[in-house]
This record gives structure tokens, sequence and C-alpha cells, in this order.
């Protein structure tokens, strides 16, 4: 199929070019001269454009137009352009990190003018959108998800893509990941840190390479902690400031708006935010974790 892609930064050029490598054509976007270059230089399947109008005039009816820009007032700003642009029958797909009550007053606005809307969470990292995604698609019309369903499969990994049905769904199923996330890092930097504190002089890089190799905690998270040791064993490099990025956050909110206990994301957050105050070797770990799948900033050590 032939879709839109606005938004060329990390995640969504890296998307372009997975959805390219796996048959479909791209009309890629942004408002970055420079972005719109590199997309368009990749393959022959990918059109390069700086202008909307010109995006949509080179999409076949039913138009798909996948938004990734950062959540907030620039998605929200995106859509409402895009609604005045649109046709009925066209399908928007926000696969950015959008709080899902965002997404239902975006529908709201979608639906009066007859397009047809999905929130996509996505995760994997710049790796997955790459190589092979994770994606979580919540959207009202199941009829238009048929036609949508051929690209999540393409650019998934293998059993790496759900939709979860009701408008709204799929962001919020991103957020509750968010924040097991949050907890899973923040468990693995504590560990770290109990060993930097001991008598013993580990290698912390082939401490994360043995624990991913047959025991109960090896993940991608502890690949993740390896790659990193790898390039700077101690991390003196960088500081322990853990920039959140507000899904935890909304995870929280959410348990307590539902009086539902999640004291291990709660915690993981109210520790983001105290390394904005007091460097710790949990921070760097964390911080480099974050930077590995996302390519978040690291503050630099002072």
């Amino acid at each position: 199929m032939k879709f839109a892609m606005i938004g060329l930064g990390k995640m969504g050029l890296n998307l372009v070019k997975n959805a390219v490598d796996n048959g479909h054509e791209v009309v890629a976007y942004d408002l970055s001269a420079d972005s719109v270059k590199e997309a368009d230089s990749y393959s022959d399947a990918v059109t390069g454009v700086t202008d909307l109008d010109d995006m949509l005039a080179a999409l076949p009816s039913p138009k798909v137009v996948w938004v990734m820009v950062p959540a907030g007032k620039p998605t929200n700003s995106t859509i409402d352009t895009l609604i005045e642009k649109l046709d009925a029958g066209d399908i928007i797909i926000d696969g950015g990190n959008s709080n899902y009550k965002d997404n239902l007053e975006q529908n709201k606005r979608t639906s009066a003018a007859g397009i047809k809307f999905f929130d996509a969470g996505t995760s994997g990292g710049m790796s997955g959108a790459r190589n092979g995604g994770n994606f979580m698609i919540g959207g009202d019309d199941a009829e238009a998800w048929k036609t949508i369903e051929p690209l999540f499969e393409a650019i998934a990994e293998k059993d790496g893509y759900l939709y979860t049905g009701e408008l709204g769904s799929g962001h919020y199923l991103k957020m509750v990941h968010n924040g097991i996330e949050y907890g899973m890092m923040q468990a693995i930097a504590e560990g770290f840190e109990v060993l930097e504190a001991s008598q013993y002089d580990y290698d912390y890089e082939a401490v994360a390479k043995l624990w991913n190799h047959g025991s109960v905690i090896r993940s991608w998270l502890m690949e993740l902690a390896e790659e990193q040791f790898s390039k700077d064993p101690k991390l003196d490099k960088i500081s322990g400031v853990m920039h959140s990025s507000g899904e935890g956050k909304w995870t929280i909110e959410e348990s307590l708006d539902l009086q539902v206990p999640a004291p291990v994301i709660a915690l993981s957050l109210m520790m983001r935010y105290r390394s904005l105050q007091e460097d710790t070797f949990t921070g760097k770990v964390v911080s480099a974790l974050r930077n590995g799948f996302g390519g978040h900033a690291m503050d630099a050590a002072k």
C-alpha cells in the first residue's frame, strides 16, 4: 500500500525505511528539508515532500496518513490541519506517544468529518522501528482496520501487533507498557548500584552479558545495559539525571483514578524526580538504558 508519514525524526524515518523494505510506498513529509532529502534518497519507493498539499496529492484514496510527531500540541495541531484537508473515509494513524485522553478528544473531531482514526502505541525503540516494531492499535472502525492491517503486519516483528478495538485503547495499553518499563529499568539500575557500592570490583559489561544468557532476568533492557557499559564501563561520562517523557506519570494518575495500587511504578517515577536533585549511579544506568532503546539524550557528567 501507499501511505504518508508525517514526521521524519528518529522513529518516523526508521518506520519509513522499514515499510519500504517490506514492499510499501511512502510519501514522507517533514518541515526539515534535510530529513526529507534523507528519506527521499533512501529508495525510489519514497517520495519526500515539504508541502502537505503535495503529500496528500500523491496519495490514492482512501488516503492513509501516519502522524509521528511529538505528543501534545504538535500532534493536535497536525491532526486538526489534516481534518481540514482530508475527505470522509480517509484514515489518520497517531503513532506517537499521545495520551489516550487526547485521542478521545481528537476522535470527536475526526468522526465529525467522517475520517477514520486510529491510535497506535509504538514500542521497540529505534531498532524496532527500523527492523520490526511492536504496535498496539486502537480504533472504532473494524472495517477501516482491514485497510491498514497489512502495513502493521509488514513492519511489526512476528506477532508484534495487536488491534485492541475501541479508540484510545492502543495508547492506553502503551501507557501501561511504559509504566512497566519504568519499573523494570529502575530495578536493573538499583541492582547495579548495589554492585557499585559493594567491596567487589565487577565488570558491569560482563555482568550484564552473563545475566542475559540463561538467567531469569534476561531481557532486551539487559542487552542494552551490556551495550552501554561497553561504551562507558562505569558510566563516568554521563550524569545520573533521568529524564521522563510523561507516560509513567500518566500511568500513576490512571492508577490513582482507578484506585489500583502501583507502588513499583510510582516509586520509579519518584526516583526520576529525585535524580534531578542528586546524582546517583542508579540514575546513570536508567539514563544509559533510555539512550540505548530510544536515543533519548543523556546529560554529560559534571
